[in-house]
């Protein structure tokens, strides 16, 4: 197999000399990035901006429950009629106007509340009055019913179970979080790899086959080292471009943020708002130490080990599907009716890593789709965080890498006779003739 260093080196040359591989390598992080600093921008000034919020509170029960807060600011009206109040509302531009009716009994004072603005209010505002008044009313109801509300609170009581295993180590709810982050993040990863660079090497294989190219090519080179050649030379071609916008990812974030002033932390969903207040108590504070306590306890090296192996393994093992449709088949319309089968497995592996893998990593179900080649790199990859022995690493791996020459071998096949078949949709029943030549 001395020509395959050669095929190798062809392949990833004509990639990354390629003008639209080289245009999206550059340009992809910078149309990312250019939209991230856009919407940290927007959100910049969505930050900036405070409400203003109307109350006409004619029940006089909850009027003094608001409070200022950095965004929100509440004007409450005194002695006007609901109509005057709306005209007061628009006059001052009011983000709105809630309106509580003159009503003195709790329970169906619920029900006469309304909030009116000139558009649909947000979701997290109404909910933020919603919880302010709910908490008041709640309160007050348990007052009218001589329920003492401060021995309430006093005598809540928070319980937190520790967790331990047999050998002694401790583990938290936070450790099984970041477990699931982690597994479920290489598994993704994996997932797009194989989607966007197995479609990388068909097309290539399409293309060079249509070009007639494919056929002084084949005459000096075994069909099985050019089939390696286009695998392997396209990995290293997606490598690059993946470590190049990594690279150029970093360097635009710093541009953004020391040139424009942008600030890249801006771009937050209302959740994490939430969650980013809710961390400046100091009881929650106690909780980044949890995490940090969780992160170090994940078995890193065996991760990082793991990741790459069954990254490699897992690439190869679909990259050779891939370069043997591309042979079959003329062109892309046609690879549709073979796509399933390769897709199939891939989402099902997600499926099991999201919904089995979180709930029972060591149960039956995920055990056993660990060790099946087209579903273990991405579910092996969600258990391990979570402790797998060894021996399965190894004997997954070793599955893994058994049933990627193997199929190495059967696409090699069908590389071989299908690189020179021209104008006609090959179906099942001629790939499996193929085979057997």
């Amino acid at each position: 197999m001395n020509h395959l260093p050669l095929i190798i080196k062809r392949e990833y040359l004509n990639k990354v000399r390629n003008k639209s591989f080289i245009i999206m390598t550059f340009l992809s992080p910078i149309i990312f990035m250019a939209l991230i600093g856009v919407v940290a921008y927007l959100t910049q000034l969505n930050n900036d901006k405070i409400r203003l919020i109307s109350v006409l509170d004619e029940s006089g029960l909850v009027k003094d429950t608001f409070k200022d807060s950095e965004h929100t600011t509440y004007h409450v009206l005194e002695d006007m009629s609901l109509d005057d109040a709306k005209d007061l509302s628009k006059e001052t531009e009011a983000y709105g106007l809630l309106h509580v009716d003159k009503i003195q009994d709790l329970k169906n004072l619920s029900k006469h509340i309304t909030f009116y603005s000139e558009e649909s209010p947000s979701i997290n505002t109404i909910s933020d009055l919603e919880n302010q008044i709910e908490a008041k009313l709640t309160n007050m109801k348990l007052l009218q019913n001589g329920v003492d509300v401060d021995m309430i609170n006093a005598s809540k009581i928070s319980v937190e179970i520790a967790q331990e295993s047999f050998d002694g180590q401790k583990t938290s709810k936070i450790d099984s979080v970041i477990k699931i982050a982690f597994g479920g993040a290489l598994g993704y990863l994996l997932f797009m790899f194989i989607i966007i660079y197995g479609n990388m090497i068909m097309r290539s294989v399409i293309e060079e086959k249509t070009s007639r190219i494919i056929e002084v090519i084949i005459s000096s080179v075994k069909p099985v080292q050019l089939m390696l050649g286009k695998i392997f030379g396209t990995s290293l071609a997606g490598i690059t471009q993946f470590l190049i916008w990594t690279i150029l990812g970093f360097i635009l974030m710093f541009v953004l943020s020391a040139v424009f002033g942008i600030d890249l932390a801006q771009v937050q969903t209302p959740q994490q708002q939430m969650v980013q207040q809710a961390m400046e108590n100091p009881e929650l504070n106690m909780r980044i130490q949890d995490v940090l306590t969780a992160f170090y306890n994940l078995p890193l090296l065996n991760l990082v080990l793991a990741f790459i192996l069954f990254f490699i393994g897992g690439y190869l093992l679909y990259s050779s599907f891939y370069a043997a449709i591309g042979a079959a088949v003329d062109n892309e319309t046609d690879t549709q009716q073979f796509m399933m089968p390769i897709i199939m497995p891939l989402v099902l592996a997600v499926y099991i890593g999201i919904f089995t893998v979180v709930e029972d990593p060591h149960g039956t179900v995920s055990t056993v789709f660990s060790f099946i080649p087209l579903t273990s790199p991405v579910v092996m990859l969600m258990r391990i965080p979570f402790g797998v022995p060894i021996w399965q690493q190894v004997l997954s791996f070793s599955i893994l890498v058994g049933t990627f020459m193997l199929t190495v071998w059967f696409a090699a096949k069908i590389y071989r006779v299908g690189i020179l078949m021209y104008g006609k949709k090959p179906t099942y029943k001629e790939l499996i003739k193929w085979i057997k030549y």
